[in-house]
């Protein structure tokens, strides 16, 4: 028997992961087959819970085939992640995200802004307040911080 290229013999088709869930004949020209093979069923299996397979269908007969597979790996991660998490699917995954990227901006920060004082200790031990800092270093801590904070506003809701 000869392979196709997505994997299916010629003559006797094994069923792709979505024909083999909705119970029906893979026919060759299948538009699931190439996107969802038969060693992959929760692949389908998720995207069709959340998305539902006419909507799937619709969705890739609409696309070129040069952006199929693409499509099909960002409804796969947000049929996963809605599985996850039914309420924000990816949005929850990127705002958890993005709350430890401003957390971790703002210990930067600190750690930055400590390091400065440090330095102006060693330079000069007998001054120790941050008001004897020069102008330009606490320029950059506080243009640092507003840059930090620029960020966060893009995914606030």
């Amino acid at each position: 028997m000869i392979m196709k290229e997505s994997g299916r013999k010629q003559g006797a088709l094994s069923p792709c992961a979505a024909c083999k869930l909705l119970r029906r004949r893979c026919a060759q020209d299948c538009v699931f087959a190439p996107y969802f093979p038969a060693d992959e069923p929760q692949k389908f299996a998720s995207v069709h819970k959340v998305f539902g397979a006419s909507n799937v269908n619709k969705m890739l007969q609409e696309l070129p085939e040069h952006q199929r597979s693409d499509a099909v790996s960002s409804m796969v991660y947000e049929a996963n992640a809605r599985v996850r998490d039914p309420v924000y699917g990816c949005v929850g995954a990127i705002s958890s995200l993005q709350q430890q990227i401003d957390s971790l901006q703002a210990q930067l920060a600190l750690a930055q802004a400590e390091v400065v004082h440090l330095r102006m200790r060693q330079v000069s031990p007998s001054s120790s307040s941050s008001h004897n800092l020069p102008a330009n270093s606490m320029d950059h801590m506080v243009d640092h911080h507003h840059q930090a904070n620029i960020g966060g506003s893009l995914w606030s809701c």
